[in-house]
């Protein structure tokens, strides 16, 4: 009986009515990026091997009526967290042959010891990656242990720290978005409150439910922050471009991809921390041609990263929800 371990290719489905050679182009559904990390909205703690220690620092009132002596009567204390980036991969693995009837065929090669063509290998690595970025934006925020491929994410996290500011939510639209944005940023402790840091993170129903507000299409009347009927400067919707910076009462907001619909967490960008070894292997995807190495005709997609976040200080952080 053999009992060897056989190695299967991923399932391969390859659909094509065309009759000719391929002009050269692939294209991509659309992909959410890690758009947390990209546009820095969070700190970024890279070079972390193993674990590293998030130190929190607190004080009592430390300014006390002068005295002769000296008289320490503050307290002073030093808690912390640890964040732990946990290992993840991606194991792809492809047969030659089942391109050699594909558009891109002559790109193989004429020998029987072909290649997979050029183009389709930069594509393949592109997506790879666009995909490790998506559900890493996706895990940062929504993420639970407990499901395979994913870390704790900040909502999982705050949701069990009874330290964590909890505001009530409900299912948000451009009728009520203004008023549940001023339930979050009331419920901001008055020391943070003013940080040039600080920063509202919501999903995109969030976003859209206030660029609609502020653009005078929805039933907010200008007594409750709406713009009345025709928007901010007369333009309707059309005051607002995507390169354009968001903010509610003076502080920035950040949509982020990642975040549940209806949730939003307000916390300065310094109490925010993603964890990782180098920053350069979740952009590094190998393509390793297996013909050399053991005879077959496969070719392995492989790609080895670490990720995980954590907060400081829950005292600082809201969640609506």
């Amino acid at each position: 009986m053999n009992n060897r371990k056989r190695n299967f290719a991923t399932t391969t489905s390859i659909t094509s009515t065309y009759a000719g050679q391929f002009a050269g182009k692939y294209i991509a559904a659309a992909l959410l990026s890690a758009e947390t990390l990209d546009k820095q909205y969070i700190s970024i703690m890279p070079n972390v091997k193993y674990k590293e220690v998030v130190k929190k620092f607190a004080t009592n009132d430390i300014v006390k009526n002068a005295t002769c002596d000296f008289d320490a009567t503050s307290t002073v204390t030093l808690t912390e967290r640890i964040i732990q980036p946990e290992e993840f991969q991606v194991n792809l693995q492809l047969c030659k042959k089942d391109f050699r009837s594909d558009w891109e065929a002559v790109q193989m090669g004429i020998s029987v010891y072909d290649q997979l063509p050029p183009a389709f290998s930069d594509f393949l690595i592109a997506q790879v990656a666009a995909k490790v970025a998506q559900k890493t934006e996706q895990t940062i925020w929504a993420g639970v242990n407990a499901t395979a491929g994913e870390f704790d994410g900040f909502l999982t996290l705050m949701a069990a720290d009874a330290d964590v500011i909890d505001v009530v939510g409900t299912t948000i639209t451009a009728a009520n978005v203004i008023t549940e944005l001023g339930k979050v940023v009331d419920a901001i402790p008055t020391a943070l409150y003013g940080k040039e840091d600080l920063t509202i993170y919501v999903p995109q129903n969030v976003a859209k439910a206030y660029v609609r507000a502020l653009g005078g299409f929805s039933a907010i009347s200008t007594t409750v922050g709406g713009q009345g009927a025709n928007g901010i400067n007369a333009q309707g919707t059309m005051w607002y471009g995507m390169n354009q910076n968001l903010n509610f009462d003076g502080i920035q907001i950040a949509m982020c991809p990642g975040l549940t619909s209806n949730k939003i967490v307000a916390a300065q960008k310094e109490n925010l921390y993603f964890g990782t070894g180098l920053l350069s292997d979740s952009q590094e995807v190998k393509l390793i041609d297996m013909s050399d190495l053991d005879g077959s005709q496969n070719v392995r997609v492989i790609m080895r990263y670490t990720a995980s976040v954590q907060y400081g200080l829950g005292s600082e952080v809201v969640l609506y929800s």
